[in-house]
C-alpha cells in the first residue's frame, strides 16, 4: 500500500500521520509543523543566470524551498539585442532530509516576478521539472500581454495522481529548466521585458509518500 501525505505532516509524528491515512487513496493533506529539508545547488546554466546570480534556501516552515534570480530577464524592443528577448536558466538541486522509507513530489509551485510591456507587447514563461534520469517532466508555461507594468504571480497545482515521485531507490537531482521570451509591441522603440524573481522568489512545495 502507498499513501501520501503533506512533508509537514511527518513532523509531529510518523507514525500518527501513517495510521490517518486511508490505504485505499489518500490526497496530500497538508499539516503545520516544522521539518528537516535541506536544499543545494548543483550546477547553474544558461543565458539568464550566470554564475553567482541564482539561490535556494528551505522556507520557515521546511516543507518547500525557493530559488531566487537576481538577473533573469528578458526584453525586446529600444536598443535590446535580438538575444535579448530570450533567456534560459538550468538549475539543478539536490533536496535532502527526508524521513527514511518516503519519496516526495512537487504538489504546488508559485512563480513570482515583474513584468513592464508595451501596448501589443507579449512575454511568455515556461518551465520544466523532472528529475535525473526519468522520462517524465512537469511543464507549464504562461503568457502575459501588454500594456502591463507591474508584479505578476502564477501558481500551479498538480493533482495527487499526477505527481512525480522521486524514486525510492536512487538519490537523483531535481532540475527546473526555465525560459522567459518578450515579444516587442507595435512601437519597436519602446522596450519591454519580463523578469523573474527579483523581489518574491519562485517556490515549491512537497508532498511525501512511503516507499514500497
Amino acid at each position: 500500500m502507498r499513501r501520501s501525505i503533506a512533508l509537514s505532516a511527518i513532523v509531529a509524528a510518523l507514525t500518527v500521520a501513517a495510521a490517518s491515512v486511508s490505504p485505499a487513496a489518500a490526497s496530500p493533506r497538508p499539516v503545520r509543523g516544522s521539518y528537516g529539508l535541506t536544499v543545494e545547488i548543483v550546477s547553474v546554466n544558461g543565458s539568464g543566470c550566470p554564475r553567482g546570480t541564482v539561490m535556494a534556501s528551505v522556507r520557515e516552515k521546511m516543507d518547500a524551498f525557493v530559488v531566487g534570480y537576481s538577473e533573469f530577464m528578458a526584453q525586446a524592443g529600444g536598443s535590446s539585442k535580438p538575444v535579448d528577448s530570450r533567456k534560459l536558466c538550468q538549475v539543478a538541486l539536490k533536496l535532502g532530509g527526508v524521513p527514511k522509507g518516503f519519496t516526495f513530489a512537487i504538489s504546488r509551485t508559485d512563480h513570482y516576478g515583474f513584468a513592464s510591456l508595451e501596448e501589443d507587447a507579449t512575454a511568455t514563461y515556461r518551465t520544466s521539472t523532472y528529475f535525473s534520469g526519468q522520462p517524465t517532466r512537469v511543464e507549464i508555461e504562461h503568457a502575459l500581454s501588454g500594456p502591463y507594468d507591474r508584479p505578476w504571480q502564477f501558481t500551479d497545482l498538480t493533482l495527487p495522481d499526477q505527481l512525480v515521485f522521486k524514486p525510492c531507490d536512487a538519490d537523483p537531482n531535481f532540475n527546473i529548466n526555465s525560459e522567459v521570451r518578450v515579444y516587442e509591441g507595435s512601437d519597436p522603440s519602446k522596450v519591454s521585458f519580463l523578469a523573474v524573481g527579483e523581489e518574491a522568489q519562485p517556490t515549491y512545495r512537497l508532498t511525501l509518500k512511503t516507499c514500497p
